[in-house]
């Protein structure tokens, strides 16, 4: 997938590892929109970037992502490059009494917006002569932490979804499917769930590219790679790994 001279959309853009993203792609040359659900951090992050669009757009909300849809058709007709990064992850043990509400938050946000976006926006990238969709799940989509339960679900769930995806879509040839896993970032996002632990997004975007240039479809970035060959050999080992305590 060539990394210049895309029209680029960025899902949970204004901060993070979408931040990072739509830095990087704006600086080698691409027409990039972001989008958030607060206006106000919005407008300061694209007031941070050079050659990139802001939308307010809450992906968990339909009306929001039918009014996305129509102005990327009609004022952005050529976009080809589709990063679904927006998220949303509790600290979930399953015991706290919120496990179902929280549950509901993240497989609506992780999972089920993504797939109603990417269907929405077909019609716009199978038109174009390259195109490709990035899914941002992370390192739990392989093995859970008991911690965030729930986000780890709702990942795995991504995970599943987006290898049929790239299957089905490889038939067209002209939309391919990436998938980015994280490990732990920090990120504003991922403060409640530990992140300041985390790497540096910057890191996470960096690899981002260097993947797309290279048509690397599943990115292990940092510790993820790790974990996946330690769940290959062994999936106890990878399991106690990510769940030490």
């Amino acid at each position: 997938m060539k990394t210049i001279n895309n029209t680029v959309l960025i899902t949970g853009g204004s901060a993070g590892i979408g931040f990072e993203s739509a830095k990087i792609l704006s600086e080698k040359g691409n027409k990039v929109i972001i989008t958030g659900r607060n206006p106000e951090r919005l407008n300061e992050a694209v007031a941070r970037l050079s050659n990139v669009t802001g939308i307010a757009c809450d992906v968990t909300n339909e009306e929001d992502v039918n009014q996305l849809v129509n102005k990327l058709s009609s004022e952005f007709p050529n976009l080809n490059l589709v990063i679904n990064n927006a998220g949303q992850a509790y600290i979930n043990t399953l015991t706290n009494g919120r496990g179902f509400e929280q549950a509901g938050h993240e497989m609506l946000t992780n999972y089920l917006s993504i797939i109603r976006i990417n269907e929405k926006l077909l019609p716009i990238l199978t038109a174009q002569e390259e195109a490709a969709i990035v899914n941002v799940s992370s390192i739990v989509a392989f093995v859970p932490n008991n911690i965030a339960a729930t986000y780890g679900a709702s990942k795995a769930a991504l995970h599943s979804y987006t290898q049929s995806l790239r299957i089905i879509l490889a038939k067209t040839g002209n939309v391919k499917v990436f998938e980015l896993m994280p490990p732990l970032v920090n990120t504003d996002f991922s403060q409640e769930i530990g992140g300041a632990n985390g790497i540096p997004p910057a890191v996470v975007a960096e690899d981002l590219v260097d993947a797309l240039q290279n048509n690397l479809y599943e990115i292990h970035v940092g510790r993820t790679a790790d974990i996946y060959k330690l769940f290959h050999s062994s999936p106890s080992d990878a399991l106690l790994a990510m769940n030490p305590n």
